[in-house]
């Protein structure tokens, strides 16, 4: 099954489609959706290695115009629309405590999360809730996504063929330490908020 799913995204990284997947993708997980755009990313760079750097600028861009709706949410509508996806993730009792420190910290909260597996979502739902300003949230998510999926976009351009060689070879170790950084993304904000 690991590796019908493998093909398939290889197969949707090099079709017509991969553009507008990507970046719907992007812009979902920066404010709802718990998938990280790397998974994507990854084989779409890997099949076509010469639009790393275009792909790379549609993850940022669709990343921080996703994070910039999650802001609004948090800012605008955290009742009725983030209190219940923060309850989802069993993030609503410890919110207030979160919020009275994350102005503090906030720019490099913002940082850490867009550069890391740490549910982005959460942040940028955050950022808007404790009304960390807009500016300083957009120039952080910015730098942030941009130097992530930059950095792995870099990587994968100059290391392409060796990486997908050991990833068709070692599959069943790729995806086991993916998802336990998904999963430790999400322990870790468990136990940090």
């Amino acid at each position: 099954m690991l590796r019908k799913l493998y093909d398939w995204t290889m197969s949707l990284a090099s079709s017509p489609r991969a553009g507008w997947a990507l970046g719907v993708v992007s812009f979902v997980e920066s404010s709802v959706f718990p998938i990280p755009p790397d998974t994507l990313l990854i084989p779409m760079v890997i099949a076509k290695r010469q639009k790393a750097w275009i792909y790379a600028a549609l993850c940022t861009v669709a990343s921080v115009l996703g994070g910039l709706a999650g802001y609004f949410i948090g800012a605008f509508l955290f009742d009725q629309v983030a209190q219940p996806i923060l309850s989802f993730y069993g993030y609503a009792e410890k919110f207030s405590d979160f919020a009275a420190r994350y102005n503090e910290w906030g720019v490099w909260i913002v940082l850490i999360a867009g550069l890391t597996p740490f549910p982005y979502k959460v942040i940028t739902i955050a950022s808007g809730a404790t009304g960390l300003p807009l500016f300083v949230f957009t120039i952080a998510s910015i730098v942030a996504r941009g130097l992530r999926f930059f950095v792995l976009a870099a990587l994968l351009y100059w290391l392409g063929p060796p990486i997908r060689d050991f990833i068709e070879r070692r599959l069943g170790l790729v995806f086991t330490v993916a998802l336990a950084l998904l999963i430790g993304g999400f322990v870790a904000v468990k136990y940090l908020i």
